[in-house]
C-alpha cells in the first residue's frame, strides 16, 4: 500500500488513499519514529469531484481527530499537484464541515472554521488560568512569561486529560510579544509536542486576540515556523507552507 509523507511547519504526517480505515495498531506502528515512517499522523484522502476532495485525520496514538489544519493545507496541496481538482480555490471536506483552500506556489491559505468558547469563562487547572476552546478541535490556551520556560512537557499532559475535557484537549502555552503577534508551544492530544499546529496556533491567536488585544492578522511563531491566522465574519483562516516530502509503500 503506498503512502505519501508530507508536512507543514514539522508538522507531519502519513497519507493515504482512501475509502479505507486504517487500524489503531497500524497507526502507532506507522507513526514510531524509531520502528515505523514516524509521523505526528495518519491521513485518508480522497476525490469527490473536480472541486472537492475529502480528508479524515487520526493522531498517532490511533485515535481519530475532528481536523487537522496542517494536515488541511498538506492534503490540498497534494491534491492539486495531483490534478484531482481543477483549479487553485476548492473544498476540503471533513469531519467537521467543507473548507475552502486555496494553493498558491510557496503557502496554502485554508479556512480552520468558527471559534467557539467550549464554556464561559476560564478554567482553573494545576494551578493556571486556562481559555477552554473549540475550533473543529478541542483546545486549552494559557499565558505564559516565556515560552522556552514554559512546562509543556508536565502540564499539557495534566491539561489533556483533565475531567473537563471528556474527549482530552490540546492545549496551547501562548506568550504575547510586545512587537505583536504571539510565540506559542502545542501539546497534542494522543501526540506530544509538535513542532506545530494549524488549529492549535489559530485557537491560541484568537484568544490573544480577544483577550490580550493581540491585533489581527496574528503572526504566531511556532518551533516549526509562522502561520499567519486572519479573521473574517465567516471564521478564521491561516497560510503557511505545505511541503511533499517523500513517498513509499508498506505492507
Amino acid at each position: 500500500m503506498e503512502f505519501v509523507k508530507v508536512q507543514g511547519l514539522g508538522n507531519d504526517f502519513i497519507v493515504f488513499d482512501g475509502p479505507f480505515v486504517p487500524s489503531r495498531g497500524d497507526i502507532v506502528r506507522w507513526c514510531d519514529r524509531r520502528t515505523g515512517i514516524g509521523a505526528d499522523g495518519v491521513l485518508v484522502i480522497e476525490p469527490i469531484d473536480v472541486t472537492t476532495m475529502r480528508m479524515r485525520y487520526w493522531n498517532a496514538d490511533g485515535g481519530e481527530a475532528e481536523m487537522c489544519g496542517n494536515g488541511l493545507r498538506c492534503v490540498a496541496k497534494l491534491g492539486f499537484e495531483r490534478g484531482w481538482v481543477t483549479g487553485r480555490e476548492f473544498v476540503v471536506e471533513t469531519a467537521v464541515g467543507p473548507h475552502a483552500v486555496t494553493v498558491r506556489d510557496d503557502s496554502v491559505i485554508a479556512y480552520v472554521g468558527e471559534p467557539v468558547a467550549s464554556r464561559a469563562g476560564t478554567l482553573q487547572i494545576a494551578g493556571h488560568d486556562v481559555h477552554p476552546f473549540a475550533i473543529g478541535n478541542p483546545h486549552a490556551i494559557l499565558f505564559v512569561d516565556d515560552v522556552d520556560d514554559a512546562p509543556v512537557k508536565t502540564v499539557g499532559p495534566v491539561i489533556e486529560t483533565d475531567a473537563m475535557f471528556p474527549n482530552r484537549t490540546n492545549v496551547e502555552f501562548v506568550e504575547v510579544l510586545e512587537s505583536g503577534g504571539i510565540r506559542a508551544r502545542i501539546w497534542e492530544r494522543g501526540v506530544g509536542e509538535t513542532q506545530a499546529s494549524g488549529t492549535g496556533a489559530t485557537a491560541a491567536a484568537y484568544i490573544a486576540h480577544t483577550v490580550a488585544d493581540v491585533p489581527a492578522p496574528v503572526e504566531v511563531h511556532l518551533p516549526g515556523g509562522v502561520l499567519l491566522i486572519m479573521f473574517d465574519e465567516d471564521g478564521a483562516w491561516m497560510e503557511g507552507p505545505a511541503e511533499i516530502v517523500f513517498s513509499g509503500a508498506v505492507d
